[in-house]
Protein backbone atom coordinates (compact mmCIF):
# COMPACT_ATOMS: atom_id res chain seq x y z
CA UNK A 1 0.00 0.00 0.00
CA UNK A 2 2.02 2.91 -1.29
CA UNK A 3 1.96 6.35 0.25
CA UNK A 4 1.90 7.58 -3.37
CA UNK A 5 4.79 9.98 -2.94
CA UNK A 6 6.79 10.96 -6.03
CA UNK A 7 9.70 8.60 -6.81
CA UNK A 8 13.03 9.34 -5.18
CA UNK A 9 15.25 11.62 -7.20
CA UNK A 10 18.23 13.89 -6.68
CA UNK A 11 15.86 16.71 -5.79
CA UNK A 12 13.63 14.57 -3.55
CA UNK A 13 15.56 14.55 -0.30
CA UNK A 14 14.10 14.66 3.21
CA UNK A 15 14.31 17.81 5.29
CA UNK A 16 16.02 15.64 7.91
CA UNK A 17 15.89 12.17 9.38
CA UNK A 18 12.31 11.55 10.45
CA UNK A 19 11.52 11.38 14.15
CA UNK A 20 8.08 11.06 15.76
CA UNK A 21 7.23 11.74 19.40
CA UNK A 22 3.87 10.49 20.67
CA UNK A 23 2.55 12.47 23.61
CA UNK A 24 0.77 10.65 26.42
CA UNK A 25 -2.57 9.33 25.21
CA UNK A 26 -1.57 9.41 21.55
CA UNK A 27 0.61 6.29 21.50
CA UNK A 28 -1.80 3.96 19.67
CA UNK A 29 -2.39 6.37 16.80
CA UNK A 30 1.35 7.08 16.52
CA UNK A 31 2.16 3.37 16.31
CA UNK A 32 -0.32 2.96 13.47
CA UNK A 33 1.20 5.95 11.67
CA UNK A 34 4.68 4.48 12.16
CA UNK A 35 3.56 1.16 10.67
CA UNK A 36 2.01 2.88 7.64
CA UNK A 37 5.19 4.88 7.07
CA UNK A 38 7.33 1.74 7.00
CA UNK A 39 4.93 -0.07 4.70
CA UNK A 40 4.40 2.92 2.43
CA UNK A 41 8.12 3.55 2.10
CA UNK A 42 8.77 -0.09 1.30
CA UNK A 43 10.98 -0.63 4.32
CA UNK A 44 11.60 -4.07 5.86
CA UNK A 45 9.55 -5.21 8.84
CA UNK A 46 12.59 -5.03 11.13
CA UNK A 47 13.48 -1.45 10.15
CA UNK A 48 14.02 0.88 13.13
CA UNK A 49 10.91 2.66 14.33
CA UNK A 50 10.53 6.37 13.70
CA UNK A 51 9.06 6.73 17.19
CA UNK A 52 11.33 8.34 19.77
CA UNK A 53 11.07 7.57 23.46
CA UNK A 54 10.01 10.43 25.70
CA UNK A 55 8.19 10.90 29.00
CA UNK A 56 6.64 13.64 31.10
CA UNK A 57 6.85 12.57 34.76
CA UNK A 58 5.10 14.64 37.42
CA UNK A 59 5.96 15.54 40.95
CA UNK A 60 3.47 14.95 43.77
CA UNK A 61 2.27 18.56 43.66
CA UNK A 62 1.36 18.33 39.96
CA UNK A 63 4.45 20.03 38.51
CA UNK A 64 6.04 18.19 35.60
CA UNK A 65 9.02 18.01 33.29
CA UNK A 66 9.76 16.31 29.96
CA UNK A 67 12.62 13.96 29.19
CA UNK A 68 13.46 12.83 25.65
CA UNK A 69 15.43 9.60 25.93
CA UNK A 70 16.83 9.58 22.37
CA UNK A 71 18.75 12.07 20.26
CA UNK A 72 16.73 14.54 18.22
CA UNK A 73 19.74 16.33 16.75
CA UNK A 74 19.18 17.13 13.08
CA UNK A 75 15.83 15.34 12.94
CA UNK A 76 12.67 16.48 11.23
CA UNK A 77 10.60 16.10 14.38
CA UNK A 78 6.85 15.44 14.36
CA UNK A 79 5.02 15.61 17.70
CA UNK A 80 1.58 13.98 17.91
CA UNK A 81 -0.68 15.22 20.70
CA UNK A 82 -4.30 14.51 21.63
CA UNK A 83 -5.34 17.36 23.91
CA UNK A 84 -8.78 15.79 24.29
CA UNK A 85 -7.64 12.54 25.91
CA UNK A 86 -9.15 12.77 29.38
CA UNK A 87 -8.37 9.09 30.03
CA UNK A 88 -4.78 10.05 30.88
CA UNK A 89 -4.27 10.55 34.61
CA UNK A 90 -1.54 11.61 37.02
CA UNK A 91 -1.05 11.67 40.77
CA UNK A 92 -1.84 15.02 42.35
CA UNK A 93 -1.64 15.42 46.10
CA UNK A 94 -2.40 11.74 46.66
CA UNK A 95 -5.31 11.45 44.25
CA UNK A 96 -5.66 10.59 40.56
CA UNK A 97 -6.33 13.60 38.39
CA UNK A 98 -7.50 13.39 34.76
CA UNK A 99 -5.45 15.36 32.27
CA UNK A 100 -7.29 18.34 30.83
CA UNK A 101 -6.53 20.02 27.47
CA UNK A 102 -4.49 22.54 29.48
CA UNK A 103 -2.32 19.74 30.91
CA UNK A 104 -1.73 18.20 27.49
CA UNK A 105 -0.80 21.57 25.98
CA UNK A 106 1.66 22.31 28.79
CA UNK A 107 3.30 18.90 28.24
CA UNK A 108 3.54 19.67 24.51
CA UNK A 109 5.51 22.83 25.28
CA UNK A 110 7.69 20.82 27.66
CA UNK A 111 8.59 18.38 24.85
CA UNK A 112 9.51 21.25 22.55
CA UNK A 113 11.61 22.74 25.32
CA UNK A 114 13.34 19.40 25.95
CA UNK A 115 14.37 19.26 22.27
CA UNK A 116 16.44 22.34 23.17
CA UNK A 117 16.68 23.62 19.60
CA UNK A 118 18.61 20.55 18.43
CA UNK A 119 15.94 19.28 16.01
CA UNK A 120 16.25 20.55 12.46
CA UNK A 121 12.53 21.30 12.32
CA UNK A 122 9.59 20.89 14.66
CA UNK A 123 6.13 20.02 13.35
CA UNK A 124 3.03 19.62 15.52
CA UNK A 125 0.18 17.26 14.63
CA UNK A 126 -2.67 18.34 16.89
CA UNK A 127 -5.90 16.92 15.41
CA UNK A 128 -8.16 18.43 18.10
CA UNK A 129 -6.99 22.04 18.06
CA UNK A 130 -6.32 23.33 21.57
CA UNK A 131 -8.69 26.15 22.47
CA UNK A 132 -10.33 25.85 19.06
CA UNK A 133 -13.82 26.44 20.45
CA UNK A 134 -12.68 29.74 21.96
CA UNK A 135 -11.57 31.20 18.63
CA UNK A 136 -13.37 34.55 18.63
CA UNK A 137 -14.24 37.28 21.07
CA UNK A 138 -17.76 38.36 21.93
CA UNK A 139 -17.51 40.75 24.81
CA UNK A 140 -14.59 40.75 27.25
CA UNK A 141 -13.37 37.19 26.61
CA UNK A 142 -10.06 35.42 26.25
CA UNK A 143 -8.72 34.28 22.89
CA UNK A 144 -7.28 30.94 23.99
CA UNK A 145 -6.57 29.42 20.57
CA UNK A 146 -4.82 32.48 19.15
CA UNK A 147 -2.67 32.81 22.27
CA UNK A 148 -1.72 29.12 22.11
CA UNK A 149 -0.74 29.41 18.45
CA UNK A 150 1.44 32.40 19.29
CA UNK A 151 3.15 30.36 22.00
CA UNK A 152 3.95 27.57 19.55
CA UNK A 153 5.22 30.07 16.99
CA UNK A 154 7.51 31.60 19.63
CA UNK A 155 8.85 28.11 20.36
CA UNK A 156 9.97 27.93 16.69
CA UNK A 157 7.37 25.41 15.57
CA UNK A 158 7.34 25.55 11.76
CA UNK A 159 4.23 23.53 10.88
CA UNK A 160 0.97 22.91 12.71
CA UNK A 161 -1.36 20.24 11.31
CA UNK A 162 -4.90 20.09 12.66
CA UNK A 163 -8.10 18.42 11.52
CA UNK A 164 -11.47 20.09 11.03
CA UNK A 165 -10.78 23.15 13.16
CA UNK A 166 -13.87 24.75 14.67
CA UNK A 167 -12.95 27.87 12.71
CA UNK A 168 -9.80 27.64 10.58
CA UNK A 169 -9.58 31.44 10.35
CA UNK A 170 -7.81 31.36 13.70
CA UNK A 171 -4.67 30.65 11.64
CA UNK A 172 -4.67 34.38 10.84
CA UNK A 173 -3.08 34.80 14.26
CA UNK A 174 0.15 33.25 12.91
CA UNK A 175 0.33 34.22 9.22
CA UNK A 176 4.02 33.33 8.88
CA UNK A 177 3.83 29.84 10.38
CA UNK A 178 2.67 26.79 8.46
CA UNK A 179 -0.90 25.87 9.41
CA UNK A 180 -2.89 23.16 7.63
CA UNK A 181 -6.52 22.43 8.45
CA UNK A 182 -7.18 18.96 7.05
CA UNK A 183 -10.69 17.57 6.53
CA UNK A 184 -11.60 13.85 6.69
CA UNK A 185 -13.99 14.06 3.73
CA UNK A 186 -12.68 11.07 1.79
CA UNK A 187 -12.48 8.82 4.85
CA UNK A 188 -16.08 9.68 5.82
CA UNK A 189 -17.42 8.88 2.36
CA UNK A 190 -15.46 5.64 2.17
CA UNK A 191 -16.77 4.51 5.57
CA UNK A 192 -20.34 5.52 4.66
CA UNK A 193 -20.29 3.48 1.44
CA UNK A 194 -18.81 0.54 3.34
CA UNK A 195 -21.34 0.61 6.18
CA UNK A 196 -24.33 1.41 3.95
CA UNK A 197 -23.60 -0.20 0.56
CA UNK A 198 -27.24 0.18 -0.50
CA UNK A 199 -27.27 3.96 -0.16
CA UNK A 200 -28.27 5.80 -3.34
CA UNK A 201 -26.52 9.07 -4.04
CA UNK A 202 -29.05 11.12 -5.97
CA UNK A 203 -31.57 13.89 -5.31
CA UNK A 204 -34.50 11.52 -5.05
CA UNK A 205 -32.96 9.37 -2.32
CA UNK A 206 -30.42 11.47 -0.40
CA UNK A 207 -30.20 14.85 1.30
CA UNK A 208 -27.44 16.58 3.25
CA UNK A 209 -28.50 18.50 6.37
CA UNK A 210 -26.37 20.96 8.31
CA UNK A 211 -26.98 20.74 12.09
CA UNK A 212 -26.61 24.52 12.46
CA UNK A 213 -25.72 27.66 10.54
CA UNK A 214 -22.07 27.42 11.63
CA UNK A 215 -21.61 24.04 9.92
CA UNK A 216 -23.08 25.03 6.55
CA UNK A 217 -19.71 25.14 4.77
CA UNK A 218 -18.94 21.52 5.72
CA UNK A 219 -22.27 20.28 4.46
CA UNK A 220 -22.27 22.39 1.28
CA UNK A 221 -19.11 20.49 0.29
CA UNK A 222 -20.91 17.14 0.44
CA UNK A 223 -24.14 18.36 -1.15
CA UNK A 224 -22.20 19.90 -4.04
CA UNK A 225 -20.02 16.84 -4.52
CA UNK A 226 -22.97 14.44 -4.32
CA UNK A 227 -25.23 16.66 -6.40
CA UNK A 228 -28.03 16.55 -3.81
CA UNK A 229 -30.09 19.15 -1.93
CA UNK A 230 -29.02 20.83 1.31
CA UNK A 231 -31.15 21.50 4.37
CA UNK A 232 -30.21 23.54 7.43
CA UNK A 233 -31.24 23.57 11.08
CA UNK A 234 -30.82 26.77 13.01
CA UNK A 235 -30.82 27.07 16.77
CA UNK A 236 -33.25 29.27 18.65
CA UNK A 237 -31.51 30.20 21.90
CA UNK A 238 -32.59 31.72 25.17
CA UNK A 239 -30.27 34.72 25.43
CA UNK A 240 -31.61 35.63 28.86
CA UNK A 241 -29.82 32.68 30.51
CA UNK A 242 -26.37 31.10 30.48
CA UNK A 243 -26.00 27.36 31.19
CA UNK A 244 -22.55 25.72 31.18
CA UNK A 245 -21.12 28.84 29.60
CA UNK A 246 -23.63 29.01 26.73
CA UNK A 247 -27.13 30.28 26.01
CA UNK A 248 -29.39 27.18 26.10
CA UNK A 249 -31.09 26.01 22.90
CA UNK A 250 -34.87 26.36 22.90
CA UNK A 251 -35.56 24.54 19.63
CA UNK A 252 -34.06 23.49 16.30
CA UNK A 253 -35.88 24.99 13.30
CA UNK A 254 -35.49 23.38 9.86
CA UNK A 255 -35.05 25.17 6.56
CA UNK A 256 -35.10 22.96 3.49
CA UNK A 257 -37.07 20.71 1.19
CA UNK A 258 -39.06 17.56 1.89
CA UNK A 259 -37.00 14.80 3.51
CA UNK A 260 -39.73 12.14 3.66
CA UNK A 261 -38.49 8.76 2.48
CA UNK A 262 -34.92 9.97 1.97
CA UNK A 263 -31.64 9.04 3.59
CA UNK A 264 -30.15 12.04 5.39
CA UNK A 265 -26.50 12.73 6.25
CA UNK A 266 -25.65 15.25 8.97
CA UNK A 267 -22.00 16.36 9.18
CA UNK A 268 -20.41 18.33 12.04
CA UNK A 269 -16.98 18.91 13.53
CA UNK A 270 -17.75 17.45 16.94
CA UNK A 271 -20.35 15.74 19.05
CA UNK A 272 -20.06 17.05 22.61
CA UNK A 273 -22.94 16.08 24.88
CA UNK A 274 -24.96 15.05 21.83
CA UNK A 275 -28.18 16.77 22.90
CA UNK A 276 -28.35 18.76 19.64
CA UNK A 277 -27.86 15.64 17.51
CA UNK A 278 -30.65 13.81 19.34
CA UNK A 279 -32.99 16.78 18.98
CA UNK A 280 -32.25 16.94 15.26
CA UNK A 281 -32.77 13.17 14.96
CA UNK A 282 -36.21 13.51 16.54
CA UNK A 283 -37.13 16.39 14.23
CA UNK A 284 -36.03 14.45 11.15
CA UNK A 285 -37.82 11.31 12.33
CA UNK A 286 -40.98 13.39 12.70
CA UNK A 287 -40.50 14.41 9.08
CA UNK A 288 -40.33 10.71 8.13
CA UNK A 289 -36.76 10.36 6.91
CA UNK A 290 -35.76 6.87 5.82
CA UNK A 291 -32.39 6.67 7.57
CA UNK A 292 -30.20 9.18 9.39
CA UNK A 293 -26.39 9.01 9.27
CA UNK A 294 -24.29 11.35 11.41
CA UNK A 295 -20.62 12.04 10.68
CA UNK A 296 -18.47 13.92 13.22
CA UNK A 297 -14.72 14.35 13.34
CA UNK A 298 -14.65 14.19 17.15
CA UNK A 299 -17.11 12.09 19.17
CA UNK A 300 -16.68 13.26 22.76
CA UNK A 301 -19.94 12.00 24.35
CA UNK A 302 -19.34 14.19 27.40
CA UNK A 303 -22.59 12.99 29.00
CA UNK A 304 -22.11 9.29 28.16
CA UNK A 305 -23.65 7.10 25.45
CA UNK A 306 -26.82 5.75 27.12
CA UNK A 307 -29.10 8.29 25.44
CA UNK A 308 -27.69 7.35 22.03
CA UNK A 309 -28.10 3.63 22.63
CA UNK A 310 -31.74 4.27 23.54
CA UNK A 311 -32.26 6.53 20.49
CA UNK A 312 -30.79 3.86 18.23
CA UNK A 313 -33.17 1.24 19.63
CA UNK A 314 -36.03 3.65 18.94
CA UNK A 315 -34.89 3.96 15.32
CA UNK A 316 -33.95 7.65 15.46
CA UNK A 317 -30.69 7.14 13.57
CA UNK A 318 -28.81 4.45 11.67
CA UNK A 319 -25.12 5.09 12.36
CA UNK A 320 -22.70 7.62 13.84
CA UNK A 321 -19.31 7.90 12.14
CA UNK A 322 -16.35 9.41 14.02
CA UNK A 323 -12.60 9.44 13.52
CA UNK A 324 -9.89 8.01 15.78
CA UNK A 325 -8.22 11.43 16.01
CA UNK A 326 -9.12 11.80 19.67
CA UNK A 327 -9.94 9.51 22.58
CA UNK A 328 -13.15 7.49 22.25
CA UNK A 329 -15.11 5.95 25.10
CA UNK A 330 -14.32 2.19 25.31
CA UNK A 331 -17.99 1.17 25.06
CA UNK A 332 -18.16 2.61 21.55
CA UNK A 333 -16.06 -0.29 20.25
CA UNK A 334 -19.00 -2.68 20.73
CA UNK A 335 -21.83 -0.27 19.90
CA UNK A 336 -23.70 -1.44 16.76
CA UNK A 337 -24.58 2.17 15.95
CA UNK A 338 -20.99 3.49 15.98
CA UNK A 339 -18.44 3.28 13.15
CA UNK A 340 -14.83 4.36 13.66
CA UNK A 341 -13.12 6.14 10.77
CA UNK A 342 -9.40 5.35 10.76
CA UNK A 343 -7.18 8.34 9.94
CA UNK A 344 -3.76 6.79 10.59
CA UNK A 345 -2.84 6.18 6.94
CA UNK A 346 -3.86 9.71 6.02
CA UNK A 347 -1.64 11.13 8.76
CA UNK A 348 1.24 8.94 7.57
CA UNK A 349 0.86 10.36 4.06
CA UNK A 350 0.93 13.90 5.43
CA UNK A 351 4.03 13.18 7.52
CA UNK A 352 5.76 11.55 4.56
CA UNK A 353 5.01 14.47 2.24
CA UNK A 354 6.11 17.10 4.75
CA UNK A 355 9.29 15.16 5.55
CA UNK A 356 10.18 15.37 1.85
CA UNK A 357 9.02 19.00 1.70
CA UNK A 358 6.42 18.21 -0.93
CA UNK A 359 3.08 19.87 -1.59
CA UNK A 360 0.05 18.73 0.40
CA UNK A 361 -2.38 20.07 -2.19
CA UNK A 362 -3.48 16.74 -3.62
CA UNK A 363 -3.76 15.18 -0.17
CA UNK A 364 -5.83 17.98 1.34
CA UNK A 365 -8.26 18.22 -1.60
CA UNK A 366 -9.80 14.74 -2.03
CA UNK A 367 -12.57 15.79 -4.45
CA UNK A 368 -11.33 13.68 -7.34
CA UNK A 369 -10.76 10.65 -5.15
CA UNK A 370 -14.30 10.95 -3.76
CA UNK A 371 -15.70 11.29 -7.29
CA UNK A 372 -13.86 8.13 -8.34
CA UNK A 373 -15.15 6.35 -5.24
CA UNK A 374 -18.75 7.32 -6.00
CA UNK A 375 -18.41 6.15 -9.60
CA UNK A 376 -17.28 2.74 -8.38
CA UNK A 377 -20.18 2.67 -5.92
CA UNK A 378 -22.75 3.64 -8.56
CA UNK A 379 -21.36 1.00 -10.92
CA UNK A 380 -21.79 -1.66 -8.26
Amino acid sequence: MSLERAPFSSTSLPVGNLGIIAMKGCEDLAQQVDAWLHEGRGEPADAPSYLLKSRCPRFGNGEAKCIIDESVRGKDLFILVDVGNYNCTYNFMGRQNSMSPDDHFQDLKRVISAAAGKAKRINIIMPFLYGGRQHKRTGRESLDCAVALHELENLNVENIITFDAHDARVQNAIPFTGFENVMPHYQFVKSLLTEAPDIKIDKENLMIVSPDEGGIHRNIYYSSLFGVDLGVFYKRRDFSRVVNGRNPIIAHEFIGGDVEGKDVIVVDDMLSSGDSVLDIAQELKRRKVRRLFVAVTYALFTEGTDAFAKAYEEGLFEKIFATNLTYRRPELADAPWFAEVDMSKYIAKIVDSLNYDESLGNLIDPSQRITNLMEKHNNG
